[in-house]
C-alpha cells in the first residue's frame, strides 16, 4: 500500500513537472510569436493567433489559458514580451493601449478553443479556432475604439487581419493531422 502511495505521488509531481515545462516552453513560444510581425497600424500583424489556437487545440483550455497568463504576467511585470517593446511600451501601459483588447481575447479563445476543440476532429478544431476569432475580433476591436475612430475600427482592426488568420488556422489545422492533439496532451497530462 505505501508503494503505491508513493508511486503515485511521484507519477503526480512528474505530471506538474511536465505540466510546468509545457508552460514555460508555451510562453517563450509566445513571446517569440510575439515579436514575428509585419508592421500594421494601430496593431501589428503577428503570429499570436497561430500560437494561441495551436496550444489551444494541442493542449486544452487548461494548460493554453496557463501559457497565456504566464505570458501576460512577464509583460506585467514589465519584459519586453508584447510585439513592439520596448519601443511601443512595456508592462501595463503597454497591456492598455490598442493592442489591450486583443490580448484579452486571445485569452478568452485560450479557454474557448481548448473547449471546443477537446476530442474532436479536424473539421471541429478548425470550427472551434474560428470560434475563438470572435472574442478576439469583438473585444480587440471594442478596445481599440479608444484609439481609432469609430467609422474606421474595422478597416484598422479586423480587414487587415481575417485572411492572414484565416492562413494561419490553416496552419495549424494541417499541423494537427501530423501531431495529433492526443499526443500533445499526453505529454501535458502524463496520460
Amino acid at each position: 500500500m505505501h508503494d503505491a502511495a508513493v508511486t503515485t505521488s511521484a507519477s503526480g509531481r512528474w505530471i506538474s513537472m511536465r505540466t510546468a515545462f509545457t508552460v514555460a516552453a508555451g510562453a517563450g513560444l509566445m513571446i517569440l510569436s510575439a515579436k514575428v510581425q509585419i508592421p500594421f497600424w494601430p496593431v501589428p500583424m503577428t503570429l499570436h493567433t497561430m500560437a494561441v489556437m495551436a496550444f489551444a487545440v494541442a493542449f486544452g483550455p487548461r494548460v493554453a489559458v496557463s501559457i497565456f497568463l504566464t505570458y501576460l504576467a512577464a509583460g506585467a511585470a514589465g519584459l519586453p514580451v508584447f510585439s513592439g517593446s520596448p519601443d511601443r511600451g512595456i508592462g501595463f501601459a503597454y497591456m492598455v493601449g490598442p493592442t489591450g483588447g486583443y490580448l484579452l481575447g486571445y485569452l478568452i479563445a485560450s479557454w474557448l478553443v481548448g473547449r471546443l476543440a477537446a476530442g474532436r476532429g479536424t473539421r471541429m478544431r478548425i470550427c472551434a479556432m474560428l470560434a475563438g476569432m470572435v472574442p478576439i475580433y469583438a473585444i480587440g476591436a471594442a478596445w481599440l475604439a479608444a484609439y481609432v475612430p469609430v467609422d474606421q475600427i474595422v478597416a484598422a482592426g479586423i480587414l487587415p487581419f481575417i485572411l492572414g488568420d484565416i492562413v494561419k488556422i490553416g496552419v495549424v489545422a494541417a499541423v494537427g493531422l501530423v501531431v495529433p492533439a492526443s499526443l500533445s496532451r499526453r505529454w501535458s497530462t502524463g496520460r
